[in-house]
């Protein structure tokens, strides 16, 4: 039996072994995507191929923990109703060893292009990298081509998460880095063929302007156009907090400007973070059919407190965000659920129009476990709203502060722990609500916000306040249950 077989193997024995404790987990999730076993990080390779949907992503299939990651692999006709396919890659081969890490897929000559970085350690822990690249006829079986491109002198061997693209008849490549003296890059390679790669340099990194000093590490670059402005998204490790900003231990956000392909430069502007919750790291977009920009993000963030999550004694951890897309509007990066997302409604909306003056109530037919509400023509002249979820989570705008923020009880020590972000005036919020996740958008999509919490499963409560006149008109769906 060769490596990759026996990492299949096992894989799928932890499946089998541990799926009736996963299965009864409560908090296990309704329509988002999650690991059958183990633990899921990163989207990796998003992409409609052949007119469906693929989703891979890293996963870690023996433990609830980090280590030799495989790609595991979903595969969707309508971004809603997900099949787990078989294990696209396994750490078998010398280059990969310590781990199939993130990257990213192609359409080329109607094969899929995989491209990954393959990580290496050796006994005393020092790590190489190379990034691979993996072709497949029909989504599903790859026929690995090794190793492409290689690490250029000036950086470490943090060097992952190729993303891949073609734009004026040329080849492009962004990978995630730390340069020789610890600062984060985006390094930018080209390529005639797809298989032989060359370094064009550092396109944006900690240390250059008008980033400055910007951390030790860059992860998951994903460099696209979208309504005429070239996005660069990426996630930075080693920001400080300011204020509101920066208040996980790290980040995912983007810049915007342009990029030249021709002079291989890219000019840009200050750094946005893409989601101001507690719970978004290492988003990839892709261009689909009906050309939308659409974005996945893992909901969870490296080393905070990923071992401290009740789900671990279910055999599992960590799930996707709701799929996204992504438009420019009034100069800033809006995300919406992708109207896909609305075939999980069930039946016909439960419809109130709200007045509340400093009280606290809940209202009929709108509770749950996985929920979707939608509050319009919001009016809070002054004082606060609030609306609270299972007794655990809460959203509450300030008007005098023009804050809204996001509440959870930590799942750590009980303590009620919160992120906030600046909303001059708030008009709509569009909430999803699924067991042990919720994702905020504000605003149509302005300001989004995204969490793991954990209610108690007994509590489907939802509770609307308000410390003045508050007033707004909501809808209410039960939504479907498709994992």
């Amino acid at each position: 039996m060769s490596k990759d077989q026996e990492l299949r193997k096992s894989a799928y024995e932890e499946i089998e072994k541990h799926q009736s404790l996963v299965e009864s987990d409560p908090y296990r999730l309704h329509y988002h995507i999650m690991p059958p076993v183990g633990l899921l990080n990163d989207p990796n390779g998003f992409i409609q191929f052949q007119g469906t949907y693929h989703l891979f992503y890293q996963w870690m299939p023996y433990k609830t923990d980090h280590g030799a990651k495989l790609w595991g692999h979903y595969s969707s006709e309508d971004l809603v109703h997900w099949t787990h396919e078989e294990i696209a890659l396994t750490p078998s081969e010398w280059f990969e060893k310590n781990g199939c890490y993130s990257g990213s897929a192609i359409e080329h000559d109607g094969k899929l292009y995989a491209f990954y970085t393959g990580n290496v350690k050796d006994e005393k822990g020092n790590r190489e990298s190379y990034q691979c690249l993996a072709v497949s006829e029909d989504g599903i079986h790859f026929d690995k081509k090794g190793p492409v491109a290689h690490l250029p002198d000036g950086y470490t061997a943090h060097f992952r998460d190729p993303k891949v693209w073609k734009q004026n008849g040329r080849w492009f490549m962004v990978i995630g880095a730390q340069t020789e003296d610890e600062k984060g890059a985006v390094a930018l390679f080209t390529s005639e063929n797809l298989m032989d790669w060359t370094h064009a340099g550092i396109l944006a990194g900690a240390g250059q302007e008008p980033l400055g000093e910007f951390g030790y590490m860059f992860e998951c670059p994903d460099l696209f156009e979208l309504d005429g402005r070239d996005v660069l998204v990426f996630s930075p490790q080693g920001l400080e907090a300011e204020g509101m900003n920066y208040q996980n231990v790290y980040q995912a956000g983007y810049v915007t400007g342009t990029f030249d392909p021709g002079q291989e430069t890219y000019e840009h502007g200050a750094f946005t973070e893409l989601d101001h919750g507690f719970d978004f790291y290492a988003p990839q977009t892709t261009l689909d059919e009906k050309g939308r920009r659409l974005l996945f993000g893992w909901m969870s963030v490296p080393d905070q407190n990923e071992q401290d999550h009740p789900t671990i004694a279910y055999k599992w951890l960590h799930n996707m965000t709701l799929p996204r897309e992504l438009t420019w509007q009034d100069g800033q990066l809006y995300q919406q659920p992708v109207q896909e997302l609305e075939a999980l409604r069930q039946g016909e909306a439960v419809e109130h129009q709200v007045t509340l003056n400093q009280e606290s109530r809940s209202l009929d037919g709108v509770d749950g476990k996985a929920v979707e509400l939608m509050l319009s023509d919001i009016d809070v002249a002054e004082g606060c709203m609030s609306v609270a979820i299972g007794g655990n989570a809460r959203i509450l705008y300030s008007r005098g502060q023009q804050v809204l923020t996001l509440e959870r009880q930590s799942y750590v020590d009980g303590t009620v722990e919160k992120r906030q972000v600046e909303v001059p005036q708030l008009d709509s919020l569009r909430i999803y609500v699924d067991t042990s996740s919720i994702e905020v958008f504000a605003n149509d999509g302005a300001c989004v916000m995204t969490a793991r919490f954990y209610p108690s499963v007994q509590d489907t409560g939802i509770r609307f306040s308000s410390s003045a006149a508050v007033s707004f008109y909501l809808r209410k769906w039960n939504l479907a249950k498709v994992f």
